[in-house]
This record gives C-alpha cells, sequence and structure tokens, in this order.
C-alpha cells in the first residue's frame, strides 16, 4: 500500500491536526457553516460505536488513524489502543500529541498567507493507553493481535485492494467484537484500480452492498448511519462530505 505523496506532505499533517484537534472556532469560525460536520474522529467513536457494550480492559485499533484524535477517544473507553497508519508524518505527529499534549501548526488563511496555532490532545484522553505505529491495513501484523473494537474510518477508498483487506479484518476482531467503518466512497483511480473499487460503476451495486457481501461471512451489520464531515482547506474553503457509517458484529467462532 502507498500513503501516496500528499499524505506524507507537511501541508496534510497541518490539515489534517487542524481536522482533528483544532477548536470548532478555528476550525469554522462562521455561523453560516455546517457546524454538525465538525469532531468528525470523535463522532466516529461515540456515535459509532456501541461503547457501554465493550468489555472490561478491551483492547481496540485504529486502523488508517491519521493524526490520531480517534486513538485517543478510543483511550477514554478501552484499556489499550493501537493506531496504525501507512504515514510515517502522520504516526510522528500522533506521537508528539501523546507525549507533549500539544503541537503547534501553520495553517492556510488565503494564497501563501499563514496563521500559527497550537491545537491539543482531548482533557479526557488516557494518552498511557494509547501506542501508535506505522503499518499496512493491506499486510495487517500478525503480532497486533485481536481487539474488541476496530475502526476504519475513511481508509477503504484509500486501498488498492479494499476487499482484500477486509477478508483480513475477521481475524483482528474477537467473536463478538465490534467493527466500525466509516466511508464518503469517493473511489478514485489514483488510490484504487477501477476494477477494485466495491462499487461506484453504472448498472453496479452501491458500495454498501458489496460491503455485507465481503463481510457477511464473518460479521452481522448491526447499524448504520450518516456522520458529515468538514476539512479545512483555508479559511474560506473547505471539504463538506457525508461518511456512511456501519458498525459491523464479529459472529462467534
Amino acid at each position: 500500500m502507498s500513503a501516496g505523496p500528499y499524505y506524507e506532505s507537511d501541508a496534510a499533517v497541518a490539515q489534517y491536526l487542524l481536522f482533528h484537534y483544532g477548536r470548532a472556532e478555528e476550525v469554522l469560525p462562521w455561523p453560516e457553516g455546517p457546524h454538525a460536520a465538525l469532531e468528525f474522529p470523535a463522532r466516529c467513536v461515540h456515535l459509532g460505536f456501541a461503547l457501554a457494550a465493550l468489555p472490561a480492559q478491551a483492547r481496540a485499533l485504529d486502523l488508517g488513524c491519521a493524526t490520531g484524535r480517534s486513538s485517543f477517544e478510543l483511550s477514554r473507553s478501552c484499556a489499550e489502543v493501537l493506531g496504525v497508519d501507512f504515514s510515517r508524518k502522520f504516526i510522528a505527529a500522533a506521537e508528539r500529541i501523546r507525549d507533549e499534549g500539544e503541537t503547534g501548526i501553520d495553517v492556510p488563511v488565503e494564497g501563501r498567507r499563514r496563521r500559527r496555532l497550537t491545537v491539543r490532545r482531548p482533557a479526557e484522553a488516557r494518552p498511557e493507553r494509547v501506542r501508535f505505529a506505522v503499518g499496512d491495513a493491506m499486510r495487517p501484523d500478525p503480532a497486533w493481535g485481536a481487539f474488541d473494537a476496530v475502526l476504519m474510518a475513511n481508509l477503504v477508498d484509500r486501498l488498492p485492494d479494499p476487499a482484500a483487506c477486509l477478508r483480513q479484518i475477521p481475524a483482528l476482531v474477537r467473536p463478538g467484537g465490534q467493527l466500525v467503518l466509516t466511508s464518503p466512497y469517493t473511489w478514485l483511480e489514483e488510490y484504487t484500480a477501477p476494477d477494485k473499487w466495491l462499487g461506484g460503476h453504472p448498472g453496479g451495486p452501491a458500495t454498501l452492498e458489496v460491503l455485507k457481501e465481503v463481510l457477511a461471512p464473518a460479521f452481522t451489520l448491526q447499524e448504520r448511519l450518516d456522520l458529515p464531515f468538514l476539512i479545512p482547506e483555508h479559511d474560506r474553503k473547505y471539504q463538506w462530505s457525508m461518511a456512511e457509517a456501519t458498525r459491523w458484529i464479529r459472529h462467534p467462532d
């Protein structure tokens, strides 16, 4: 799997740190804006998972963790959290937030103008429970072990072979464990060859229908919901998207 040059750039690190950790007034200072789309990494956890159903001493995997906000949100309910991403720069930024509690970023205002901000780890996080690692979702490391909660947020449409990845996921989820997938299903040839897309073809099935087919041998679909998200590009331009979120329960062995 390739993270792509963008995800190893300083611009991407700053953008995702703001997306993950920026205060509402820093990310979206416009009262007319879509404020329901803020705090997406936190909502993936608190709306995506049935957290009260997790066992004591639960282990969680945030696969494709980017700069780590969802990992910290999982640490509030789970005794151990592993955040994995293919981008070395994203993992370095996540570790900096974990270890130092904050980091400075330069965010675009307009053109070449930048504004310096400090983003901080969520106050309720349990950083001592969180570990980050560079890794490949296409080649899960057996040393990771099995988990009670696995999050794949906006990852499947950035994989070279998403079906092959998903067929390996049952080995990562304990019986009765939860898998949460979110994605806007933005199928792009630069990340995934069209013959590997899970949907998006004229006359073909929607991505969710293919997900059901791929995951059915090991999982039952428990819940589906829509989660908007907002990624800032500069002070007056944003990416607004609507992810489909699904929660799946691992069958007993």
